[in-house]
């Protein structure tokens, strides 16, 4: 009968059994340790290869989870800070997301409505109707128009009115200008500069000068013209279509209309503070004189 010794060590077997083997308790078992502990040459390798010391950072619970802001700004190998631009935003903010998902739609929108953009586009056939639009909405003829009807008129009323009225055409052309040199969003890719006597400032695409002039004259006219009531259909579709107009024609962005007519229409406001009475106008000259 074979004693325990005799079978515990039996078959040549502990013979074979490196050195190292008896860290494990003496059972001989050096397949099992060699999964747990890594050998100590390949541990001098390692912490002598500086690429293999920024994988196992790299590859590190801590690492891989990103909790901390420091991790993000320093790298592990020799401690220099990264560049604010090269970390990845895990958290945007809400606010962020919003204005990025609202500017895609819009650009997305205002190509899909570009149909008359160019001759070769799905409604280009009607781009010179579009054109004719884009005309009736321009700053020259109406600031022309206000002039005339001024020099023609023969009313104190009249007089009044179109000369209040060209104080407002000018007040939107100062306005309208500023925002579009501060905010200097371009026009739309697919737009073509054929528009009629533009200016250096017309570059910019926000906001639309045609639909804060189409919205602030349309409140004017309506407020102080009396107009039937065909008329005063009339009026406003005239402004909705001004708008509209300078989407299909790619001229500008969705917003960049939204905010044209949300602009004008409180520049009104703003024309009524400021309305020059016959006798302010009296006194004016009489102080220049």
């Amino acid at each position: 009968m074979p004693s325990p010794k005799a079978r515990s060590g039996g078959g040549g077997r502990s013979g074979s059994v490196p050195a190292g083997g008896g860290g494990a308790g003496g059972n001989g078992r050096y397949e099992f340790m060699s999964l747990t502990r890594t050998p100590s040459h390949l541990l001098q390798r390692q912490g002598s290869d500086p690429t293999s010391a920024r994988l196992r950072a790299s590859e590190s619970p801590c690492r891989r989870r990103g909790s901390g802001s420091s991790s993000a700004s320093t790298s592990s190998a020799g401690g220099q800070p990264v560049p604010e631009e090269d970390c990845m935003r895990l958290n945007p903010s809400t606010l962020g997301i919003a204005l990025s998902s609202l500017l895609a739609v819009d650009l997305w929108l205002s190509k899909r409505l570009g149909v008359c953009a160019c001759e070769d586009a799905s409604w280009g056939s009607v781009r010179p109707l579009m054109k004719l639009v884009e005309v009736s909405g321009h700053g020259i003829p109406w600031l022309l128009g206000a002039a005339y009807c001024l020099y023609k008129s023969d009313s104190a009323a009249g007089q009044e009115v179109t000369l209040n009225l060209l104080m407002a055409l000018l007040l939107d052309l100062v306005l309208v200008g500023v925002v579009k040199a501060l905010v200097r969003r371009r026009r739309p890719a697919h737009n073509r500069m054929d528009m009629f006597a533009t200016f250096s400032v017309d570059r910019y695409s926000f906001p639309s000068g045609h639909a804060t002039r189409a919205a602030m004259c349309a409140r004017f006219l309506l407020a102080h013209l009396v107009l039937a009531a065909p008329l005063r259909v009339l009026v406003l579709l005239w402004a909705a279509f001004v708008g509209l107009s300078r989407v299909l024609l790619g001229r500008h962005n969705v917003t960049d209309v939204a905010f044209g007519f949300f602009m004008g229409y409180f520049q009104y406001n703003l024309v009524e503070a400021l309305w020059l009475s016959p006798v302010v106008l009296q006194s004016m000259m009489g102080q220049l004189e």
